[in-house]
C-alpha cells in the first residue's frame, strides 16, 4: 500500500451559519486547496462526509453539487455516511483512496446545516440512527448517555464533579480557538448547577447543535513535499462496530467499536498508547470522553475520571484531549466533526495551532457515530 500524506487543511467557524451546508462544504474546501495551491480540477476523487442534508434541508446530491461549486468537475464524488462518526468515514475512505493507488490527489470535506431546526427537530433527525425498537419508545442518545454516566459513576465510584471538570477544560481550550462556536470558560460550579437534562448530567455535559465544516487534502506521501514542507502521515486508520441496539451490550460502560478500531490502528500503525501525544476525542456528551480514553488504552477501566480530575488530560498535562475545545466547546455539525479532529491534529502536528499548542508528534483522533454504534480510530504523526 502506499504511505498516505495530509498536506493541507481548514475548517469554517462553527455555530449558526447562513445559507445551506453546499455553501459551507464550498468555503472549507475552498481554503484547504487555497492552502496548499492545488486547483480544484487537479483532485482524482472529492468525498463529502455528511449524515443528513436530506432530512435537514431537503437536498441530496451534494457531493455532486460541490464539485460544480468548486470546479473540480472530473473528479470522482462519493458522499460517506455514518452517522455522526460520518467525518471519521471520510478519513477511511480518502485514505483508502490514496493508499490503494485509486487517486494521487482526495480532498475529503465533512459538513452539516442544522441549526435553522429547532432542538426537537434536530434531535429527532439525531436519534433516527437509534434501532427502530428503540426509536419507537422515544430512547434519545441523551437518554442513553444519562443512564451511561449513572452506571459509571455508581461502578466505579467516580465523583459527579469529574464529569463537569471535562467541561470545564474543553470549554477552556474552546477559548482559544478561533472556529469555536462557545469560546467562554466555565466554572465546576456553573457545570453542576446547570439544568437536568438526562440524569446525572446536566446542559453543560452536551455539545451544541452547530453548522459547520472542515476539509483535508490527502496526497501519497512520497510527493507530499511537492505541495508543502509540513505534513502529516496517517500512520493508521481504522474502524469497527458495536451492536445496534445498545442494551444488549454487556457492561454499558465499554465501547467495543472504541477498542476494536483503536486496536486496530495502533497495530497498524505500529505505536502504541503511550507514544500519542495529543488526542481528540468525541465528546458528544462529558461521559464519552471517560470512555474513549479507557477503551483506547489511554487508562485502567474505571481511572480516566481520576486523570480529568488531576489534570493529566488539561492542555498542560501529560496527555491533552481535546485542546481544539471539543464537540462540547467547538460545536457538533454531524458530518464535520471527525474531519475538524483531523483539522486540530493536523495543526498541532505541522505547529499551526497558535494559543492551542502543545508539544506533539503523534496524534489521535477518535470519531464516534451513535452511542458508539460505529467508530473510527485514526493515528497521525509528523511526516517531515
Amino acid at each position: 500500500m502506499t504511505d498516505v500524506a495530509i498536506i493541507g487543511a481548514s475548517m469554517t467557524q462553527f455555530g449558526e451559519r447562513g445559507g445551506w451546508v453546499c455553501d459551507l462544504l464550498a468555503e472549507a474546501a475552498t481554503d484547504c486547496l487555497d492552502d496548499t495551491g492545488v486547483r480544484a480540477d487537479a483532485l482524482d476523487h472529492l468525498y463529502v462526509s455528511n449524515m443528513a442534508s436530506g432530512e435537514f434541508e431537503g437536498q441530496t446530491g451534494v457531493p455532486n453539487a460541490l464539485a460544480h461549486d468548486i470546479g473540480a468537475l472530473g473528479a470522482y464524488t462519493q458522499r460517506v455516511d455514518q452517522t455522526s462518526s460520518s467525518g471519521g468515514a471520510g478519513i477511511y475512505a480518502a485514505w483508502q483512496s490514496i493508499a490503494s493507488g485509486a487517486s494521487d490527489l482526495t480532498l475529503l470535506v465533512g459538513g452539516e446545516k442544522m441549526t435553522h431546526r429547532t432542538t426537537g427537530e434536530a434531535t429527532d433527525v439525531i436519534a433516527s440512527l437509534t434501532h427502530p425498537a428503540e426509536y419507537k419508545h422515544g430512547v434519545t442518545l441523551p437518554s442513553f448517555a444519562g443512564l451511561t454516566a449513572r452506571a459509571y459513576l455508581d461502578q466505579y465510584d467516580a465523583p459527579r464533579e469529574a464529569l463537569a471538570e471535562v467541561a470545564v477544560k474543553n470549554h477552556a481550550n474552546g477559548v482559544d480557538n478561533p472556529h469555536a462556536q462557545f469560546r467562554k470558560e466555565i466554572d465546576r460550579e456553573t457545570a453542576l448547577d446547570s439544568p437536568l437534562v438526562a440524569d446525572p448530567l446536566r446542559l453543560y455535559d452536551f455539545c451544541p447543535i452547530t453548522d459547520g465544516s472542515a476539509a483535508l487534502l490527502f496526497c501519497p506521501v512520497d510527493v507530499a513535499e511537492e505541495y508543502t514542507d509540513d505534513y502529516v502521515r496517517v500512520a493508521g486508520v481504522a474502524g469497527a462496530t458495536d451492536t445496534h441496539v445498545v442494551h444488549e451490550r454487556p457492561d454499558p460502560t465499554r465501547m467495543n467499536g472504541v477498542v476494536k478500531s483503536g486496536e486496530r490502528a495502533f497495530e497498524q500503525a505500529g505505536l502504541a498508547p503511550e507514544d500519542v501525544d495529543v488526542a481528540e476525542l468525541h465528546d458528544m456528551f462529558t461521559i464519552l470522553e471517560f470512555l474513549q480514553y479507557e477503551d483506547l488504552g489511554f487508562a485502567r477501566k474505571g481511572h480516566a475520571w481520576e486523570d480529568a480530575m488531576d489534570g493529566t488530560t488539561a492542555r498542560d498535562g501529560d496527555l491533552p484531549i481535546n485542546t481544539s475545545g471539543g464537540l462540547k466547546s467547538k460545536g457538533h455539525p454531524l458530518g464535520a466533526s471527525g474531519v475538524a479532529q483531523g483539522y486540530e491534529i493536523y495543526q498541532q502536528l505541522t505547529g499551526q495551532a497558535g494559543k492551542r499548542q502543545v508539544d506533539a508528534e503523534v496524534g489521535l483522533a477518535c470519531n464516534v457515530g451513535g452511542f458508539g454504534n460505529c467508530v473510527t480510530t485514526a493515528i497521525f504523526e509528523v511526516g517531515a
